[in-house]
C-alpha cells in the first residue's frame, strides 16, 4: 500500500539510464546515492568532494555498485563538475552551510536535484533556493524522507486521515540521543587530504579541529543548525505533512549549554521550541544527556487527540485509542532480502534504507511527470526556516511572530537581520 500512496506521482521509467552526480561524498551522500542505484539503472558519472581520500573511496565504491562498473570522474570543485552539463540529476550531501550555493548552481545548470536537509544555513538562503528551483523549472526533492517512510505513511492514512485520533491540539516532538560531541581535542593543521579552505567555504574561518571532519561539523553552529536543524526538522516536517500544516505563526525557543560545558561543541545540549499553528501547538524538546522519557521512543513524535494517542518514530508506531479500544503496534519495514546490499554496506542505517528508496522513487516519478515531489523544496524551506527561526528565538531570548506572506518576523528588525548570515569573502550570499 505505502509504495503507491506516497505521492500523487509514483510511477517512473524504470529502464531509463539517468546520468547522476554527487556533491559531498561522505556518509549520507553515499547512502543516498546507493539507494538510488538500487531502484534505477542510473550511471554515476561524476563525484565531487574537497577531501581527496573520501572522494577516491566513493569513486571505488561507485564503480563496484553500478552496473557499468565504470569509475566516475572526480572533482574537487562542484562548479567544474556542473559546468560539464552532462548530468540529468545531482545529489547534494555537503554540510549545511554549502547547500545553497551547491543547489542554486545545479538549478542554473539545468539539473534536477536531491538536496539533504536542512536545506539551508539561514532563512534567506532557503528563500533563494526555492526561487531558483521555480525560475529554472527544476524538480527538487529534499532529504526529509519521513514523508516516504512506509510505516509512517501507513500511520498517517490509518489513524490521522481516518480521524481515529479526533481533535489534535498538541504534538510533542523530541530527541534524546547523545549525539553532541563531548570531546575537546586541540586544534591542529588539517590533514593533507582535506582542502580546509574550500571545505569552510562561505562559513567563518575557524582553526581546524579533528571534531569537525568528517561528520562532526554538526556540533558547530558555524556549519549547521544544531540538533534542532538536524533532528527537529525531520519531526516537524513529518508533523506538518501528516496534519497538512503550512507555516507556524509564532515560534518560541529557550535553551543552551547547561550540562556539557567542557566540550568544544557550541550547539545547545538542552533546548525546547514551541511552534504555533493556530489551535495546535507543536512542542520540540532535545537533551543530549540523560535518559529518554520513553526508552522505546528516543527520537519521535506523540500526537495527542481527544479520541486517542499516536506515537511514531523511525522504528515503528503505537496507536492507543481511548475507551478500551484495541491498541495497534507496527515495527519499521526492512527490505534486507530484496536488497541484500543493505546487510553489508558500511555505516548504512538499515532501518532508513527503505524510506530513502521510496523517496528516490518519488523523486524519479516527479522528474518524469515534471511535478512537485512529496518533499518539494517549498516544504523543505518551510520546515528548515521554522527550525532556524527557533534557534534565532533562543539567541534573542524572545518569541518571534512570523508573517508567511512577507517572509519576515513581524515588528522585529533585529530578528530579521538574523535571517541572513554574513558570508566569508570572496563568497557571495545568494540573496546579496
Amino acid at each position: 500500500m505505502a509504495a503507491v500512496t506516497l505521492a500523487p506521482a509514483q510511477e517512473y521509467d524504470r529502464d531509463k539510464r539517468r546520468r547522476v552526480g554527487l556533491i559531498g561524498c561522505g556518509w549520507y551522500g553515499k547512502s543516498d546515492l546507493f539507494r538510488l542505484v538500487q531502484i534505477s539503472p542510473v550511471e554515476i558519472v561524476s563525484l565531487c568532494d574537497v577531501d581527496s581520500q573520501m572522494l577516491s573511496n566513493a569513486a571505488d565504491m561507485s564503480a563496484a555498485r553500478q552496473r557499468s562498473r565504470k569509475r566516475p570522474r572526480t572533482y574537487s570543485d562542484y562548479r567544474k563538475m556542473l559546468a560539464e552539463k552532462d548530468l540529468d540529476l545531482v545529489l547534494i550531501a555537503t554540510p549545511d552551510h554549502w547547500h545553497a550555493l551547491n543547489m542554486i548552481e545545479a538549478a542554473k545548470s539545468g539539473m534536477d536535484i536531491y538536496v539533504q536537509k536542512p536545506i539551508s544555513h539561514d532563512v534567506l538562503e532557503g528563500k533563494a533556493m526555492l526561487a531558483a528551483a521555480r525560475q529554472h523549472n527544476r524538480v527538487v526533492q529534499v532529504g526529509l524522507q519521513r514523508r516516504s517512510t512506509p510505516h509512517l505513511v501507513e500511520a498517517k492514512e490509518r489513524f490521522i486521515d481516518e480521524d481515529k485520533l479526533g481533535k489534535i491540539a498538541l504534538v510533542e516532538i523530541y530527541c534524546y540521543y547523545h549525539m553532541r560531541t563531548t570531546a575537546n581535542p586541540p586544534d591542529t593543521a588539517p590533514p593533507p587530504n582535506l582542502d580546509y579552505d574550500a571545505w569552510t567555504g562561505p562559513a567563518p574561518m575557524r582553526p581546524y579541529n579533528s571534531l569537525v571532519h568528517p561528520r562532526g561539523w554538526r556540533a558547530f553552529m558555524e556549519y549547521g543548525n544544531g540538533i534542532v536543524g538536524d533532528m527537529c526538522v525531520h519531526m516537524l516536517d513529518m508533523t506538518r505533512w501528516m496534519l497538512n500544516l503550512g507555516w507556524p505563526t509564532k515560534i518560541d525557543s529557550t535553551g543552551g549549554i547547561f550540562v556539557d560545558t567542557k566540550s568544544k561543541a557550541n550547539i545547545s545540549d538542552t533546548q525546547t521550541a514551541t511552534f504555533d499553528f493556530q489551535d495546535l501547538r507543536v512542542v520540540w524538546q532535545h537533551r543530549s544527556w540523560g535518559e529518554a522519557a520513553d526508552p522505546k521512543y528516543p527520537w519521535g513524535a506523540t500526537f495527542y487527540g481527544d479520541k486517542g494517542t499516536l506515537k511514531v518514530s523511525v522504528m515503528g508506531y503505537d496507536f492507543i485509542p481511548f475507551g478500551g479500544g484495541q491498541p495497534v503496534h507496527k515495527d519499521v519495514t526492512y527490505e534486507l532480502e530484496q536488497y541484500p546490499e543493505d546487510k553489508t554496506e558500511k555505516e548504512l542505517e538499515k532501518h532508513v534504507a527503505p524510506a530513502i528508496r521510496h523517496h528516490m522513487q518519488n523523486f524519479l516519478a516527479s522528474i518524469d511527470s515534471r511535478s512537485h515531489p512529496v518533499s518539494d523544496i517549498e516544504q523543505g524551506y518551510i520546515s528548515t526556516a521554522s527550525c532556524i527561526l527557533a534557534n534565532n528565538s533562543m539567541k534573542l531570548g524572545r518569541s518571534l511572530a512570523w508573517d508567511p506572506v512577507k517572509q519576515l518576523v513581524i515588528g522585529d528588525s533585529e530578528a530579521n537581520a538574523l535571517l541572513r548570515q554574513e558570508y566569508r569573502a570572496p563568497y557571495a550570499h545568494p540573496e546579496a
